[in-house]
């Protein structure tokens, strides 16, 4: 848990300066575009949700930044405006959950999102204490989704979370990894404890959730979130200087962002992709993968083996 944060009268300025130029552009057209994104539903319930969202890890953290609040303000409204609502956050993101929490209230738009958070801890009190604590940060009375976080041991249960979902603070529970090594666990804890979601790596650099962990989401009714979907930054340096093929636009893709996501959208199991974002004009681009046509296997073969001569 945080300590008390005490500003200057120069910070509290800045600070609300930011918040309210993130909150004085209106949620309007200035983003919207005239095809909407696609959506797929969260196998559990049927409810929709668009394809594209938005992760918060390191480019959230920036504390009272005025500047770079008022930017990451126009990134979450090129996300609704354009047609995405899921962000994601965490508790261990710095100051992510503030800074987002923050800017959701000014801007009046949490009931236009799609708002999912983390836990870390495994004991109940100490679980409760951090859910608490993410809701006071978040500044809302409860989340769309409380996922664990990175699990680290297959035997791991989920009764602090549905607790918290029975009880009305979370509409969803899930768990997450961010490498691939935890699939194991993963798994194992998929099949025991059934839950709503699962958060975890994947992209064109690496492909090992195509194997085992997407086809079990699948079979059992697990909707899949995406992070690092451009393989920390790995797919953007390897194709920098080089043009986008020509094939590409034999399923819409017009940019290399395009390019990446719109592989993983190829695969149904796939729910919502959530690249980390800091600036409107790349959440505007990101949302372009969930419209238009998306790859057919033939053409997800086709988009690997590029990636593989890449070499």
């Amino acid at each position: 848990m945080h300590a008390p944060r005490h500003y200057s009268r120069r910070e509290v300025l800045a600070i609300g300066a930011s918040i309210g130029a993130a909150a004085a552009l209106p949620f309007a057209s200035s983003f919207a575009a005239a095809s909407p994104v696609l959506s797929r539903p969260i196998p559990r319930t049927g409810e929709r949700l668009p394809v594209v969202g938005l992760g918060t890890a390191i480019v959230f953290d920036i504390g009272e930044d005025a500047a770079r609040r008022a930017e990451r303000g126009a990134v979450i409204r090129a996300l609704v405006e354009g047609g995405g609502r899921l962000i994601d956050t965490a508790p261990s993101y710095g100051t992510a959950e503030d800074v987002l929490g923050d800017l959701l209230s000014a801007m009046g738009a949490r009931d236009k999102v799609f708002l999912a958070t983390k836990v870390r801890a495994t004991s109940r009190d100490e679980s409760i204490a951090e859910m608490r604590q993410s809701l006071r940060r978040l500044r809302t009375g409860k989340v769309d989704l409380m996922q664990l976080h990175n699990v680290g041991d297959a035997a791991t249960d989920l009764r602090a979370l549905k607790g918290w979902q029975q009880e009305g603070f979370t509409r969803y529970v899930g768990i997450t990894h961010f490498q691939s090594g935890a699939y194991d666990r993963l798994a194992q804890v998929i099949r025991r404890e059934k839950p709503e979601f699962v958060q975890l790596n994947y992209s064109l650099a690496e492909r090992s959730a195509e194997e085992r962990l997407l086809p079990l989401a699948a079979d059992t009714g697990t909707a899949v979130l995406v992070n690092l979907p451009f393989g920390r930054g790995r797919l953007f340096s390897a194709v920098r200087g080089k043009p986008l093929p020509d094939w590409a636009k034999e399923f819409d893709a017009t940019s290399w962002a395009q390019f990446f996501l719109k592989y993983l959208l190829g695969n149904e199991a796939v729910t919502c992709v959530i690249p980390g974002t800091d600036k409107a004009v790349y959440m505007v681009d990101n949302l372009g993968a969930g419209r238009g046509r998306l790859p057919d296997q033939a053409m997800r073969k086709r988009m690997a083996g590029f990636w593989q001569s890449l070499g």
